[in-house]
């Protein structure tokens, strides 16, 4: 609030600097502190929503201009009032949108480092728990403590439906206080602020529930119900009454043609700049491949696309030129052999230049022209191989709803370090939860992820 208050000083202050007509001062502040207030911008759920502490932001924002259409010319009189406060609008949303952006990264470093965390225990079944354990673990950053780290909870212990079972939950060092009849008991162990989580089991009705989030709510904590199903981004959910009872509605994957229509164009429009931009670095690199080994600069080969079509994918080439010949000698090292993937690390079929290349994914740039020529996306599913779509299970075939990236949820988390299902679990979450917030931020985790070159072989 004091962050908004001070967004809305800086952008009236710099409107009465362009025009001189004072009142904005006064009224710019409280007029949009109310308006986050009204779109639930200070809520705490807020601040561990994704992108939806931002969606709000820009909906107060559209909201402004009627709102000082209301106080400037309903109430007030003053035309000219209305029309600064129109104008400061896309400033005030500016530096809103920038403050929360700084103040989630000091709330995620506080988490990262042990602060300003919340209590929380999972209650279920011990194969859901254990499930949802492993992805906790496995979205954690470096350096987090032992447990299960999430938007700011703390995985202090679990109650399980069936506690017998509950071997399976101590691999990963989170405490089994015991069964579900134990949830309030912890809840007054562990404090009044504590979050209690529940994942749903044929054991837990709806009965169970009442008590479970009476208790929660009596210590002053949050009670959650995690959904059946996983990877599933919040903005697909909504709460729809029927009948008096309040359903889950899970909105469709945006998989129409028309719904991506100005990605494409967007996409197709950077690729066509970047190839312009990047043109000279591009023959300096195809130079030092060729001088590097022998063989051709450009690296050519078939890929499948969306719908299950083949195109001829461009990369520079980074391997000898008998690399393919040679592929069944290395059969053995391939670390993905849970999967699809061929995958080898130190590969010597890698040249020197190669090597730089692939770290830097400096060897992807070629696909610009597979963007350009619309076989390919910026952000999408990694291009598989024809032998990797033939052995695809009809569930793995979703990757095929959308065409494949130069960059994408796989390539920012990991690459070639992660399992085969760790893979397909991201594309296909990609392919499902597609928006273009969720381009956005890949796009910003694409650099740090060059850059750290991690996964990169």
């Amino acid at each position: 609030m004091a962050a908004d208050t001070a967004a809305a000083v800086a952008a009236a202050v710099s409107v009465l600097g362009a025009v001189g007509h004072w009142p904005v001062v006064l009224g710019l502040p409280p007029a949009w502190v109310t308006l986050m207030y009204a779109h639930r911008a200070y809520e705490r759920g807020s601040f561990g929503s994704g992108g939806e502490i931002y969606r709000r932001v820009l909906r107060g924002a559209l909201v402004l201009p009627a709102l000082a259409a209301v106080l400037g010319w309903g109430l007030v009189g003053d035309l000219d009032l209305l029309h600064e406060m129109i104008l400061a609008a896309p400033a005030v949303a500016a530096l809103a949108l920038a403050a929360r952006f700084l103040l989630r990264r000091w709330l995620r470093r506080d988490w990262a480092q042990g602060r300003n965390r919340t209590t929380a225990i999972l209650v279920g079944p011990s194969a859901g728990v254990a499930e949802l354990l492993a992805a906790l673990r496995r979205d954690g950053r470096p350096g987090a403590p032992a447990g299960a780290v999430l938007q700011g909870l703390d995985i202090a212990g679990v109650c399980l439906t069936d506690p017998l079972n509950a071997e399976g939950v101590d691999a990963f060092g989170v405490p089994v206080l015991g069964g579900v009849d134990e949830v309030p008991r912890a809840i007054r162990a562990f404090g009044g602020s504590t979050t209690v989580v529940v994942l749903p089991s044929p054991e837990i009705d709806a009965t169970l529930l009442r008590g479970l989030s009476w208790s929660t709510a009596a210590a002053g904590g949050d009670f959650l119900l995690a959904p059946a199903f996983g990877d599933v981004a919040a903005s697909r959910l909504e709460v729809r009454p029927v009948g008096g009872v309040p359903l889950i509605h899970l909105k469709a994957p945006r998989l129409s043609r028309w719904a991506r229509l100005p990605k494409e164009l967007a996409e197709r429009l950077a690729a066509a700049v970047l190839l312009l931009v990047l043109a000279p670095l591009m023959c300096a690199v195809a130079l030092a491949v060729r001088l590097g080994s022998r063989g051709p600069a450009l690296f050519r080969q078939v890929r499948v696309g969306l719908h299950g079509k083949q195109f001829t994918m461009f990369k520079f080439r980074t391997m000898r030129p008998d690399a393919e010949a040679v592929r069944a000698e290395l059969a053995h090292a391939n670390h993905n052999s849970d999967g699809l993937l061929f995958k080898v690390r130190d590969d010597p079929r890698v040249t020197r230049v190669g090597a730089t290349l692939r770290k830097y994914s400096i060897d992807e740039l070629p696909q610009l022209l597979n963007v350009l020529n619309g076989r390919m996306s910026l952000i999408g599913p990694r291009p598989p191989l024809p032998e990797e779509v033939a052995g695809y299970s009809h569930e793995v075939r979703r990757r095929l709803l959308v065409k494949p990236g130069l960059t994408g949820l796989w390539q920012v988390s990991g690459r070639s370090d992660l399992p085969w299902d760790e893979a397909v679990r991201l594309d296909l979450a990609y392919v499902d939860n597609w928006s273009l917030g969720l381009d956005a931020l890949i796009l910003l985790r694409t650099g740090p992820a060059v850059l750290r070159g991690t996964g990169a072989y």
